[in-house]
């Protein structure tokens, strides 16, 4: 019953955002603005332009509740996934503009600068959406400098509990690099 709670959860908050329940917005935002507002400003790297772009999302959400399919995923998903392409959206398109009143760089810079925060925002997402025992494993390994074995003494698990934990969490953050679509196949040079 507890798998059918989220995918049930959406659907309703669809629904209720289709009627145009502003109070659906106002739970849909108290859930989701801190992500919304997380991946704008990883992507975008300005606090105005991450408010900005979280307004934008929202509105989005407000005044197309049916853009969402929650046969395709959970909400959470597809907001972020929302979230990012917007914000890549308005990354290129910022940075596009500089570059025409000529400020330094390349497109290749352009598209490298791009990718590089397209990845970044991914990797939050990532670390966000995993499971906590998982997300509490790579936190002490990477921030606390902990091994293997120490992290499994401050979770309180064994060894090779911690080992897997451990590599499930690094598994997931490896597809970070895959900012495709599923199924597209990768662009000729490009190696992700």
């Amino acid at each position: 019953m507890a798998k059918d709670a989220p995918p049930r959860w959406d659907r309703k908050m669809q629904q209720r955002l289709a009627r145009g329940e502003a109070a659906a917005l106002g739970e849909l935002y108290d859930r989701f603005a801190s992500l919304v507002h997380g991946l704008a400003h990883r992507v975008l790297g300005d606090e105005g332009a991450a408010d900005s772009l979280t307004r934008e999302v929202f509105l989005q959400l407000w005044e197309d509740p049916e853009a969402y399919d929650p046969k395709q995923g959970p909400l959470r998903s597809w907001v972020a996934a929302l979230t990012h392409r917007l914000a890549v959206q308005r990354l290129r398109a910022t940075e596009t503009a500089a570059l025409a009143r000529g400020g330094g760089g390349t497109a290749e810079d352009l598209e490298r600068k791009v990718h590089h925060a397209s990845v970044a925002a991914r990797a939050d997402y990532i670390v966000q959406a995993m499971p906590t025992p998982l997300r509490a494993a790579l936190e002490l390994a990477y921030f606390q400098r902990r091994d293997y074995r120490q992290t499994a003494t401050d979770l309180g698990v064994t060894a090779d509990e911690a080992r897997r934990r451990l590599r499930l969490g690094l598994q997931l953050l490896s597809t970070a690099h895959d900012t495709r679509p599923s199924g597209t196949p990768p662009e000729p040079g490009l190696t992700t």
